[in-house]
């Protein structure tokens, strides 16, 4: 299968899909070793799939759980720098719950190895009390105030980093 990643020579079109997986006042985040910024889990929708398959198929291939897709919460288009080219991704977040609570740890971090784009890199999960997310550097940068009012219905947002 293919993601839905189109890049030209001036432009980068990213379908993303993520999961909010909150368990006992902490929310499950990811990000790259070698980076301080965290994320919500997930990935890019491959072609014919919906996006609770996407979110089913990542967190079993980047953290082996079994998961069960929930609501969506935010419908998110993401302006940002990538590879040196204005990325415009669409991002679908949704809420999620484990079904199976002994295939990951339940706290700290995992490491899962990852390989993209003929790249192998190293994505760390943690599990952060929410109380805790407001000082840490997490994307997209509204996202700590998004999560306050994660009970509050479907949020659309616009959200623009420098692409310069």
């Amino acid at each position: 299968m293919s993601d839905i990643l189109f890049k030209t020579e001036d432009y980068v079109f990213s379908y993303r899909v993520a999961g909010i997986l909150i368990r006992n006042g902490k929310v499950l985040l990811q990000k790259l070793t070698d980076d301080n910024g965290y994320s919500f889990p997930g990935g890019h929708a491959e072609f014919g799939e919906t996006n609770e398959e996407t979110l089913i198929r990542e967190f079993k291939e980047e953290i082996g759980a079994d998961i069960k897709v929930k609501e969506i919460k935010w419908i998110a288009e993401i302006f940002f720098p990538l590879e040196n080219k204005p990325c415009h991704q669409i991002c679908l977040y949704y809420t999620i719950e484990l079904t199976d609570e002994t295939q990951m740890p339940l706290d700290g971090k995992l490491i899962a190895h990852e390989h993209f784009e003929e790249r192998d890199f190293d994505i760390e999960f943690h599990w952060i009390p929410l109380a805790k997310v407001k000082d840490i550097a997490l994307y997209p940068g509204n996202a700590s105030e998004l999560l306050e009012h994660i009970d509050e219905g479907v949020k659309h947002f616009v959200y623009r980093e420098d692409c310069k």
